[in-house]
This record gives C-alpha cells, structure tokens and sequence, in this order.
C-alpha cells in the first residue's frame, strides 16, 4: 500500500532530524521527565542517540524508548537544541516508529476504540450539563454570510465536557468586539487520538481534513484552546502540509495582546489571593495568563513556585505515581501559601483538580472565571457542582432534566459519570 501524503511528509521531516540531529543530549540535559521516571540519564548523548537509531530502525537502549514513552511535552528542549531540531517532534516521531511495529490492524482497531471512547464522552458529558440551545453555539454553520469573521475559535473535543469554560471565551470575545466563528468537537477533531495508537493513515485524513476547513473559514487565521490540538496541529501537521496555510494562536496570547482593550471591561474588583496552575508546554500561554490575572482589580497574584511540566496534566498520565504527587505538591504550596483560589488553564487540568476544592481550604476555578468576574460575565462551573456530589445516582438525579431532553440513555451517562467525571482522578479525595 502506498503512503498516505501525511505518512510522506512525515517521513521526510524525519529524515531532516537524522541529518541535522548530533545526539549531543542537550534536550535530554533540560527535560523534566528522566529523573521523574527513574531513567538513568548520566549519559545523555547515548539516550538521544538511541531515539535515532528508533528513528531508523535499528537497536536502541531501553532508556531511549522509556524517555521517548514519557515524554510530557513541556518544550524546555526546544530552545535547548542548537541544530534546528524540535526534539519534542523528534520523541513523538520516536513513538510512532514503535506503535507502527505494530499489528496494523491491531493499531486501527484501538485508534478506533480511543476516539469512540471520547466521542461518548463528549458527547454524553456536554448534554448533560447544557440545554440544547446553548449546545448550538459549538456546531459551526455558515448561518450569518453577511458577516465576516475575524477568527476562528477552535474548541478541540473535549473542553465541550467543561462548556463554561468555552462559553466564557464566547463571552470574551463579544465583549471585546471580536467577530469569530466556532469550530471543534470530534467531527473536527485533530486526528492525535489516531497519531498516538499509530494510525498514521486515518490521522492525517481527519486532521488534513480539519486544517482544510478551518483554513477556508476565515483566511487561514483560528484560535486555540486545546494544547493538544495546538501541538498535535501545529508541530506535528501543519509544517508538512504546505498547500494549506493555517496560523494557529493559543487563545490566551490572541487575549494578552488585547489587554489595552479588555482592562477597561474588567471594572469589577476581585478581592481575591490567587495561585495558578501551571504548565509550560505551550511557550508564552501561563506568562499571558499571569498577566491578564495581574490586570484584574483588586486581585492578588501569589506564585507558588512549583515545578512546570507537561503542557496538559493527562501528558503526565504514563507516570500516574508522579502525576499524584505533583497535584498533591500543588495543593498543599496553595494552601501554605494562604491562597484563596487556586486557578487552573485548561480543561483536562480542571476537570482532576476541581473536586479536590472540597478537601482544601480554597476554591478551584479556571482562571476565565476570575475575568469573567471582573467584567460581571458568569458562567456557572455544572462540571464541577456535578464532581463534588461523588456520587453517580446523584449526578444521574441532578442531571435527569438535560438527559432527558436530550434522549441520552440512562446506562450510557451512567458509564460515563464512572469513568469521565468520578473515574478522572490522579490524586484521591481525602
């Protein structure tokens, strides 16, 4: 079978890090992810120089697959690399190269099994906690011709399983003027799902397909949320699909370059001491949102000087030991530091942190909800009310209204309050 353009242009990007790559272990020297794994890393250029003999083919040290496996994303190597290499693209194309030694049958099947997973969840988690017409505002439709957006908002798929957070964004943005177009969920998914079971072909479809609506949609020019997507679309898949240029801005470095125009909206003080949850991998979104914090009036910016990893907390997932006790170590600065509200960035991040509000003596919020204060805009956090209540018949009880209006079947929700909201939780409740 011949190579899917995807599989083309990924190929060649590899063969570009084999030409350029020394192994000289400088990415390996900045990542946080070898000691939090037990890997051994006194020599560096042997576990950098073993990623390359995955890249092509031959023999590898343990130490190089169990790094490439771990892997958090959190992009401290790409500055480090000297030799216009982006070892965090060169580690993902490492665990291609492994997944792909695979049955490829066996890779279709549990690429198809992922995605089916998070569909079920998306969609059954998003119904429950909007009504149908707030549900509209995440299917994109070219209802409004006479208006020309100025952006794309690109949702990604799961943050619709915490829609306040998007709606806050909505809210933003209408606020600011800001004319935009929203696009997202599984039927414009990024394709990572299938990226990561190593089904490269079906991968480059839905994400090839994807770039090519959000490209035609307003000039090439979408805002993300998702770090995910940001990563997966832009390191991995836009640089090798040249026919289609697309400019992706994470959200929150669209919203600090308007900060002259959103502090005079943020009229309300926020008497508030607050902490945030941090993650590096997607350069520049935890500065800007420091900065749109630091904005607010009223509101006290506390940093609690942890340790930043990963670009999303489910990138710590191979490593559920350490993911636990980096959320404990966070918790507990907030809570020596006196904080009043701990706030995190993204979605994944808050859907594992926030129940964790009922044992500490702070609340968790997504930090939109601090500026949303500020400007007198609410949405309220159903995900979490939801969470708190640890207790799948009440969720189901509390939820029966939506579910019912939506015909969503009672075992299926029930599923899913198991394993998407009680089942999503590195560190135990106290």
């Amino acid at each position: 079978m011949l190579d899917s353009p995807f599989e083309i242009a990924l190929d060649l990007r590899v063969a570009e890090i084999l030409e350029r790559c020394t192994a000289c272990g400088a990415c390996v020297e900045v990542c946080p992810m070898p000691a939090a794994a037990g890997i051994d890393a006194t020599d560096q250029q042997v576990i950098a120089g073993g990623v390359l003999n995955i890249l092509r083919g031959t023999d590898y040290p343990a130490a190089s697959a169990r790094w490439a496996a771990v892997c958090s994303g959190s992009g401290h190597c790409i500055p480090a690399c000297q030799h216009g290499v982006n070892p965090r693209f060169m580690l993902a194309m490492a665990r291609l190269a492994l997944q792909r030694r695979n049955d490829a049958t066996a890779r279709r099947r549990d690429a198809f099994a992922r995605f089916g997973t998070m569909t079920k969840g998306v969609r059954v988690l998003s119904r429950m906690q909007l009504p149908p017409e707030l549900l509209s505002r995440f299917r994109a439709d070219d209802a409004d011709n006479d208006t020309q957006p100025d952006v794309v908002f690109y949702t990604g798929c799961n943050l619709l399983k915490t829609p306040h957070i998007a709606l806050l964004c909505f809210d933003i943005m209408e606020a600011l003027g800001v004319r935009y177009r929203v696009m997202g969920g599984p039927s414009h998914c990024c394709g990572v799902l299938q990226f990561r079971a190593g089904d490269v072909t079906t991968s480059g479809r839905v994400a090839y397909r994807t770039i090519e609506r959000l490209a035609g949609a307003v000039g090439g020019r979408a805002l993300t949320w998702c770090p995910t997507c940001q990563v997966q679309l832009g390191e991995i898949v836009v640089p090798g699909k040249i026919d289609t240029p697309l400019d992706l801005q994470p959200f929150l470095l669209f919203l600090a370059a308007r900060l002259d125009a959103l502090r005079p909206l943020m009229v309300h003080r926020v008497e508030k001491r607050v902490g945030l949850h941090e993650h590096p991998g997607v350069a520049g979104v935890s500065e800007a949102a420091r900065t749109i914090l630091e904005a607010i009036p009223g509101l006290e910016f506390v940093d609690l000087a942890q340790p930043r990893v990963g670009y999303m907390c489910n990138t710590l997932n191979p490593l559920p030991a350490f993911k636990a006790e980096v959320h404990r170590t966070q918790l507990q600065a907030a809570a020596d530091a006196g904080v009043t509200t701990l706030a995190g960035i993204y979605h994944n991040c808050h859907r594992e942190l926030c129940s964790h509000e009922r044992d500490w003596p702070f609340e968790v919020v997504n930090f939109l909800e601090l500026v949303g204060e500020s400007m007198g805009l609410a949405r309220p956090d159903l995900f979490k009310r939801l969470k708190l209540m640890q207790d799948v018949d009440a969720v189901l009880a509390d939820a029966a209204p939506l579910l019912a209006m939506h015909q969503v079947d009672l075992n299926e929700a029930r599923e899913i309050v198991l394993t998407d909201i009680l089942g999503e939780q590195s560190l135990p409740l106290r």
